[in-house]
């Protein structure tokens, strides 16, 4: 098995395409093709891990956070990312991170913080724009069944809770080949006239090459007439953060300290108690303070984070309380996701859980 192998399961898990702008995800070190001997799962690549895996035979690690993050222009060992990169390449160990195409993924991070603590009725906090793409084709009326079929087989006509979606006008069309032209219906140089349907179908951005191989692939015609258009509609199963409910209210306090004790962290950073019940909760893994808006207008009670500065916690404005509980520990299940995930697709290879604890931050 080579390096492809894994990154193709977990890019279909997870798709690169709807990672965020600013980040640097995918294989950032070593080559796709190489042989694997194990794969290590972390949440951060450090000079620890990359001995980690040394020591347990992994040439490959699979991490949640990019060590690249920005450009490096010179790589001579002057700070703790130099000096991983310089490591895993005198190793020839891989690197590779998916960072916020799983924050992003409805199964990923965020899902996996509202397992811990129970969370029912999930939804994504803020559905993702700009993901979901619309094709229009015209197909002859006897092939229509046949295109229609290639394209839901493809993943196309998924409209969330649904599958094999799609709206069909029939109509006339027309056409008329050059000298250069083979027609399948109709005659070169003479104005033809078909009984054809035009077929609407929406699919996942991220399935476009895949879905027109499905309709080059299956359509009769020389040449396909086809539109593809890229929609406002939000992705109500992809997107950043998560809101659900307690199966039954708890008190403020009690439930804080009831997620002390499950994320183990050090502290609870908090805004003011309002001294109501906690039903309703919003979570977003690691940075994310951006989103304490969407977790008002959600009506959440609270919301779980990381990294709130000072003057973040004024936002709260009695209408919520929000906690910090450390970047790290709102992540710190990720690599435990992606164990489980990846040893049901590969379940005879070595695949590791990293013990490396790469908490940069300590408590006292």
């Amino acid at each position: 098995m080579i390096i492809q192998d894994i990154i193709k399961e977990i890019e279909e898990f997870a798709p690169l395409n709807y990672a965020e702008d600013f980040d640097n995800v995918g294989l950032l070190v070593g080559g796709k093709n190489t042989t694997v001997t194990g794969a290590l799962i972390t949440l951060d690549t450090l000079e620890a891990t990359v001995d980690e895996a040394i020591a347990k035979n992994c040439n490959l690690i699979v991490s949640f956070h990019p060590i690249i993050f920005s450009g490096l222009k010179k790589i001579t060992g002057k700070n703790y990312v130099e000096r991983v990169v310089l490591k895993a390449i005198k190793n020839d160990i891989a690197i590779y991170a998916i960072h916020t195409a799983l924050d992003n993924q409805y199964k990923g991070v965020n899902d996996m913080i509202c397992e811990k603590i129970g969370l029912i009725n999930r939804q994504i906090l803020i559905p993702k724009k700009k993901s979901i793409k619309k094709l229009l084709t015209f197909v002859p009326k006897n092939d229509a069944e046949k295109v229609r079929k290639a394209i839901f087989d493809a993943g196309g006509g998924s409209i969330g809770n649904y599958d094999h979606c799609s709206f069909n006008v029939n109509g006339q069309g027309s056409f008329k080949g050059n000298e250069s032209s083979n027609p399948v219906i109709g005659e070169r140089g003479n104005l033809h006239y078909e009984e054809e349907t035009q077929i609407g179908i929406t699919f996942p951005s991220h399935l476009e090459g895949k879905i027109l191989n499905a309709l080059f692939t299956s359509h009769p015609y020389e040449e396909v007439a086809y539109e593809i258009t890229s929609l406002e509609n939000s992705n109500q199963h992809l997107g950043m953060g998560m809101i659900g409910e307690l199966e039954e209210p708890q008190e403020e306090k009690a439930f804080l300290k009831a997620i002390k004790s499950t994320f183990k962290t050090g502290c609870i950073r908090h805004s003011e108690l309002l001294e109501k019940p906690i039903k309703k909760v919003a979570v977003l893994g690691g940075s994310g303070a951006f989103a304490i808006e969407n977790a008002k207008r959600a009506g959440a009670d609270v919301y779980i984070t990381a990294d709130l500065k000072y003057h973040d916690f004024y936002k709260a404005e009695k209408n919520i309380v929000l906690a910090d509980i450390g970047h790290y520990e709102s992540e710190q299940f990720t690599k435990n996701l992606l164990y489980s995930f990846l040893t049901k697709k590969f379940s005879n290879f070595a695949l590791i859980l990293a013990e490396t604890n790469s908490n940069p931050i300590k408590y006292i």
